[in-house]
């Protein structure tokens, strides 16, 4: 097993759910000390509240990646009397950093929302507030006839060649490369001073912008070349649009009230708000972790029967009940899904990578509420 660093933990966390997708303004990243550091456990959490912080000293956590910023407006001053004061101190002084993956994590595949949606059970899900659109790009590169197997496998594995439903696509065509190796060179084919042509293979293959460096860093690694010859092109074509929320349907039509009851079981919350009638029947379902406010004419819009949010606000239940908008709302702390999701996400990663680094999700409660 290799011993990684704080910079190879976030490298997957961000391959998973990179900071581009975040919305404008919103305060990821590393917050508190640093990544410069070996990295033997990671706690996911929702929050940073002390008791997470106590728990990430007695599990020796090195790294606490949370969804909720611990700092999410800027700080004038830190205090040691006042509890944001000392909870900052007791992170610094047992050596613990603290990253946030916030509204990115909202948005990646797989990450929180699509953990609601499967918490759920939805089924046919789509995004339900567009915010960001996958740029496409193509990798041509030039290979020795013998070893194209070898990189088309390396290829497909790091995640290109994907269209729709079909992955590992590629074309290829056949042709002959022409090189001169120089004095300093060690060529795979070929020798020093001497032209070569060699019978080569032309691989071409789509990816996802996001992915591009581990596309290209699998190519250059199962490349035979010393100096292989590659041409990387972006593309007009549509990619994969990502966003806020999940719309899809449930398995089985229900009321509006078993609708109520299977969200508090699902989400594992006491009680929800419910804006609608409770004999009003769910077909369509729209979910969306936190504060979803300002999204529910997204959920009207797409057909949606109930929308299921958190912290909704009085007066907007009044504008969702005049649109025929039923609401269950189980609070903002159902993000909770993602400490063990993420935890498992990325403990698979590291395991593929042969990491020697456990992601242990946080166990004490920060929900504020308590239903009586």
């Amino acid at each position: 097993m290799k011993v990684v660093n704080g910079f190879q933990v976030i490298e997957m966390l961000e391959q998973f759910a990179p900071k581009k997708y975040a919305m404008e303004g919103d305060p990821i990243g590393l917050l508190i000390g640093t990544l410069n550091k070996k990295v033997s456990t990671v706690l996911t959490a929702l929050d940073v509240l002390e008791n997470v912080v106590d728990e990430a000293i007695e599990k020796k956590a090195d790294l606490i990646i949370a969804h909720h910023p611990i700092i999410f407006r800027p700080l004038k001053r830190i205090v040691l009397d006042e509890p944001g004061g000392k909870l900052i101190e007791k992170l610094i002084k047992h050596d613990i950093a603290v990253y946030a993956a916030h509204t990115n994590l909202d948005v990646a595949k797989g990450g929180v929302n699509d953990m609601l949606a499967e918490a759920l059970k939805l089924k046919n899900t789509s995004v339900l507030v567009p915010t960001y659109e996958e740029k496409i790009k193509k990798l041509a590169v030039f290979v020795p006839v013998d070893q194209a197997d070898q990189v088309l496998k390396a290829l497909g594995e790091a995640g290109a060649g994907f269209i729709g439903e079909y992955s590992h696509c590629s074309f290829s065509t056949k042709g002959t490369g022409r090189f001169l190796p120089g004095n300093e060179a060690t060529p795979f084919i070929g020798e020093k001073g001497k032209m070569e042509e060699v019978p080569e293979i032309k691989i071409e293959t789509i990816y996802p912008e996001s992915v591009e460096r581990r596309v290209v860093s699998a190519m250059l690694n199962a490349h035979p070349y010393e100096e292989p010859a590659y041409d990387l092109y972006p593309l007009s074509l549509k990619g994969e649009e990502l966003g806020l929320g999940r719309i899809g349907e449930v398995a089985k039509e229900m009321t509006l009230r078993e609708f109520a009851d299977h969200v508090k079981e699902a989400l594992d919350v006491d009680g929800v708000r419910v804006i609608g009638d409770p004999a009003d029947t769910v077909r369509k379902v729209a979910v969306l972790g936190g504060d979803g406010n300002k999204y529910f004419h997204h959920a009207k819009r797409k057909g949606a029967d109930v929308y299921v949010t958190g912290d909704f606000y009085y007066h907007t239940g009044h504008d969702a009940m005049n649109i025929g908008l039923n609401i269950v709302d189980p609070g903002h702390h159902v993000e909770k899904v993602m400490k063990k999701g993420l935890a498992d996400v990325l403990g698979q990663r590291a395991r593929e990578l042969g990491y020697d680094v456990n992601f242990i999700p946080s166990e004490p409660g920060t929900d504020p509420f308590t239903f009586v």
